[in-house]
């Protein structure tokens, strides 16, 4: 998020004098960055909770033990590891913009990690819609296709492939130091990747992998719907159908929620990497600020939605946190109290 995030304080001096010290250095003026950052400790919480939930879920119920399953733990994995690298990071740059004293390796590291772990999410879901498209469509051959060690196998390919097209992020950003002033150090892109233009390829590269997915992801729920469409009205659905309906609808509600949360972070990249005006700088303070709550809101909402769409997953849930048992002890007191009371009538 970090690259096309609050660019620097100066920005904000019109509004009047902020704090800049050695112990603390907002990027934002305070009445801004205290509900900021409340909101993000909230999805902090909800989103490591939930996601370790999912993968908790998904690995010990034996009702979810398939391959849909597979893809939505690994896509937790996904959101758990840019919650967790990228999260407080983001939240000490808002609060100590500089100096930087965590170092270039933690500084590259940062930036790799949630370029990887955003293309990793986008791939998964790509990976999923097109198992579910092939599931539907050719069922016969999804049978001998679709199994749990190649979508095991796939999943590699596809964490390799978002850790590699992400690399190039580990030499494009560093410590800088404005002046001779160790206090101007920060964690920012490199005077090289700047002038020689491999920065704005790069977020070129970023948000090509979130508009040609999406394309993907549009042309294959057009083919899903229309072959339920004709099982719909050929009276042929059973258990089988319902059950890819539901799949579907789950995928429907994930890439929507996806892109309403990503559409803002690649809108700021794209002002970014173009000229602009001092206005339209101060402009895009304020919208990063609404871009970084939702690009960290994407990695904290889907074990949410997986509660709200699927049944499996919520019934899955109460059996692992002994829900139903204690629903199903308590009717089993209710009847018998019932039944000693109809006896002493």
């Amino acid at each position: 998020m970090s690259l096309a995030n609050i660019s620097s304080p100066k920005v904000f001096q019109e509004e009047g004098p902020e704090i800049c010290n050695q112990y603390l250095c907002p990027l934002l003026p305070l009445w801004a960055l205290i509900p900021v950052t409340a909101v993000c400790l909230v999805l902090l919480v909800f989103g490591l909770g939930g996601n370790i939930l999912t993968i908790v879920v998904t690995s010990c119920s034996r009702e979810l033990r398939n391959t849909t399953s597979l893809y939505l733990a690994s896509l937790a994995v996904s959101d758990l590891l840019l919650l967790l690298l990228g999260l407080p990071l983001d939240l000490y740059r808002l609060w100590q913009s500089r100096p930087w004293v965590l170092g270039t390796v933690v500084c590259r590291v940062w930036h790799w990690s949630g370029e990887a772990c955003a293309y990793c999410s986008i791939l998964h879901l790509t990976a999923l819609t097109a198992e579910r498209y092939v599931a539907i469509c050719y069922p016969l051959r999804a049978k001998v296709l679709v199994t749990e060690q190649r979508v095991k196998a796939l999943l590699v390919v596809l964490w390799a492939v978002a850790l590699f097209s992400a690399a190039p992020f580990l030499f494009l950003v560093g410590v800088q130091q404005a002046g001779e002033d160790d206090f101007t150090r920060e964690c920012v892109p490199t005077i090289y990747a700047r002038e020689t233009g491999m920065l704005d390829t790069m977020l070129w590269v970023t948000t090509s992998y979130f508009v040609l997915p999406c394309l993907c992801l549009y042309v294959l729920h057009g083919l899903i719907a229309r072959q339920l469409l004709r099982v719909s009205r050929a009276h042929l659905g059973g258990t089988s159908y319902r059950n890819h309906r539901q799949t579907v609808r789950m995928l429907v509600v994930l890439i929507v929620a996806f892109v309403v949360c990503w559409l803002p972070f690649h809108i700021g990249r794209i002002i970014y990497i173009n000229p602009k005006d001092s206005r339209m700088m101060y402009f895009t303070q304020y919208f990063n600020i609404f871009a970084l709550q939702l690009f960290y809101l994407s990695a904290s909402i889907n074990p949410v939605l997986y509660n709200l769409v699927s049944k499996k997953y919520r019934a899955a849930i109460c059996k692992l946190l002994g829900i139903k048992r204690s629903l199903e002890r308590a009717s089993t007191i209710t009847r018998d109290t019932a039944g000693y009371l109809e006896i002493s009538r």
